[in-house]
């Protein structure tokens, strides 16, 4: 008897290695999604290195990396700054609109962009990606949109996951491995 798993496996191998583009949200997925504010009001916010050493391999690897977020935080500027992710859009409320603009900027198709979220805002973009990933702690609709829901939640190492997945499928897809 086959496994009934396994169709499914090999279409995400299949999606994650055409990737050429990482959307990201920040709030639930980069973040555990809790909110701190400090005495002058100021979000503070805590990124798990694991992600961010994803997100750098990614990088290296020649996949582009974006931010779109729905929040305003220089924490975020600074973090992205740090890991060389240039294409940071914060405050967006049409997600679907800005990564349109940022498709066109970057003259990439939506068959070659993966994007992860963890709430119903995410889903537009879910519906244009070729690969949709949200977190394991993700809003229902949200997981219910994805094609890929993490073991991990936001946060916890989920984006990190799925970096590794889009390189593995990428590096499987090479001669020699």
């Amino acid at each position: 008897m086959s496994n009934p798993h396994s169709s499914h496996a090999d279409s995400i191998t299949a999606r994650a290695a055409a990737i050429r583009l990482l959307v990201l949200d920040v709030d639930g997925v980069l973040t555990d999604g809790r909110l701190y504010f400090n005495t002058e009001g100021e979000a503070l916010k805590a990124f798990h290195v694991r992600d961010g050493a994803g997100i750098v391999q990614l990088l290296k690897a020649g996949i582009q990396v974006a931010i779109i977020s729905g929040r305003n935080s220089l924490a975020v500027n600074t973090r992205m700054n740090e890991l060389g992710v240039l294409h940071v859009r914060q405050g967006i409320q049409d997600k679907q609109a800005a990564l349109l603009d940022l498709l066109k900027i970057l003259q990439i198709n939506a068959d070659c962009i993966a994007c992860m979220g963890d709430d119903t805002p995410d889903i537009p973009m879910f519906r244009m990606a070729h690969l949709a990933v949200a977190v394991a702690d993700a809003h229902p609709a949200a997981r219910a949109a994805a094609h890929y829901v993490t073991q991990f939640a936001g946060g916890m190492g989920a984006a990190r996951e799925v970096c590794d997945l889009i390189l593995q499928a990428q590096s499987a897809g090479q001669p020699g491995n």
